[in-house]
């Protein structure tokens, strides 16, 4: 009885399924196929019922003449065809990429009355694989140097002392501005050196108190104090034979800027309430926003760690100083946030990039990527406008940018380049969207929100 039922109700079945399913007879005409096998190739039933299966097109089908002069795949001398890749061609023209399996009819009498092929939609995947390959051939790509990005002549003179300080021991102290990307460099070097196999261990030296970092710096023993119930190795031994980097070195307690002159000095480490050392062989990469000299001048630095660890200064220009970065780092972060986000963003106006290049960036690189994450938040449209980035952005510099606040340049912008395609499009909000490369139901909602009414003015 189940069996009769699962015969009354296949059709039910097979367009649950989001896979297409076509069925051909044994002369390779089409006798059925599914919903899904319909959205997939843009074909209505009546479109495709009783066409060759050589109408799709597929690239992977091997047609065959025999001697009665009918077409036969090959599938019908092999009895099935295993999962490939394929491309098929829409109604429309459009290539779609498939992953296809097919597979004989056969009768009980082992008679053969057709066959049955699925198709696997697999376009998106292919799409985001090219994406993320351009993406990769970018980042390696001569307007970069191992992860960062940027070809103006200071950057072109960090990447060469960089390249440099790869292939030596000495310590590096990596100096810039917050979000400048110092961490960037200390990875490009470790990557870049040899000893690019052995560990490379971070360690934030602001981010714990002063006991804390001893530990976590040389490791303790046992009982060393209340909570050490264990022997723990520290971020010296796990990276000895590597690198080491010590970020924010500038706000080292001075009680511990005298142990890592020592391990420095002496290439030894003792473990917090022990007074046996224990040789590493680590290079040392530190990096700061502060200014050490001063530190120095202050009595806040040890003057003796500071000729110790600088011996391989790399300044790291800010973004400010180096502008001609912005409009390279801004594609960048467009095309890595397009990916990452799947949205249907186009690219950046002029008048958006200008206002980028305009602002000072305080915040350097990491704020020109923040500024990008909140526009692919903001931005309904198929390009990012000017006031899609934070409203910050647009503050007056030099009489460059509007004078009045981000809100109100945004709005009036915004209601500006709508009033401009009603009036190009003769009110027609549908050819007006098209224009602005938005919906049609976005722009109704625009007018609404400016108050802009039906006729509009210099609009017959």
């Amino acid at each position: 009885m189940f069996e009769q039922d699962l015969s009354e109700y296949w059709e039910t079945l097979v367009n649950t399924i989001h896979d297409g399913i076509m069925v051909v007879d044994r002369r390779g005409l089409i006798v059925y196929v599914n919903r899904a096998f319909k959205q997939i190739t843009g074909y209505s039933e009546d479109e495709i019922i009783g066409k060759p299966c050589t109408t799709l097109g597929c690239d992977s089908c091997d047609v065959i003449r025999e001697e009665r002069g009918e077409h036969w795949c090959r599938l019908f001398n092999y009895g099935m065809v295993p999962s490939r890749r394929c491309t098929i061609h829409r109604k429309d023209g459009r290539t779609v990429y498939t992953l296809k399996n097919a597979a004989l009819l056969q009768c009980a009498d082992g008679n053969v009355v057709g066959a049955v092929e699925t198709l696997t939609d697999i376009t998106g995947i292919i799409d985001r694989d090219r994406q993320i390959a351009e993406f990769r051939r970018d980042l390696r790509s001569e307007d970069g140097f191992h992860g960062l990005l940027g070809t103006s002549p200071a950057m072109k003179q960090v990447y060469e002392l960089m390249s440099n300080a790869a292939h030596t021991d000495a310590p590096v102290v990596i100096l810039g501005e917050s979000g400048t990307g110092k961490e960037l460099v200390s990875d490009a070097i470790h990557k870049i050196s040899d000893r690019r196999k052995m560990p490379f261990v971070k360690v934030n030296c602001a981010a714990l108190n002063e006991a804390l970092l001893e530990s976590e710096l040389f490791g303790h023993v046992k009982g060393a104090y209340t909570g050490a119930i264990q022997h723990r190795e520290g971020r010296f031994e796990a990276a000895n034979g590597g690198y080491i980097f010590l970020d924010e070195i500038g706000d080292l307690p001075f009680s511990t800027q005298v142990k890592l002159l020592r391990v420095i000095e002496e290439k030894v480490i003792e473990r917090v309430g022990d007074s046996r050392p224990i040789p590493v062989d680590v290079r040392i990469i530190s990096a700061t926003n502060r200014n050490l000299e001063a530190l120095v001048e202050q009595g806040l630095f040890r003057e003796d760690l500071y000729f110790r660890i600088n011996v391989i200064p790399i300044h790291l220009p800010p973004l400010r100083e180096k502008k001609e970065d912005i409009a390279l780092l801004a594609d960048a972060f467009f095309h890595r946030l397009k990916l990452k986000s799947g949205k249907d963003i186009m690219g950046i106006s002029n008048e958006a990039l200008q206002a980028l290049m305009v602002y000072d960036w305080p915040g350097n690189v990491r704020e020109l990527k923040s500024a990008f994450e909140y526009a692919f938040v903001t931005c309904q449209e198929s390009i990012i406008q000017a006031y899609h980035f934070p409203p910050k952005i647009f503050q007056i510099k030099g009489g460059r940018v509007s004078g009045k606040t981000a809100p109100e340049t945004g709005y009036e912008d915004q209601k500006k380049r709508l009033l401009e395609a009603l009036k190009k499009a003769g009110g027609n909000r549908s050819q007006a969207a098209r224009l602005l490369g938005v919906s049609r139901v976005t722009v109704w909602k625009r007018m609404k929100k400016f108050n802009i009414a039906l006729e509009v003015p210099g609009v017959p």
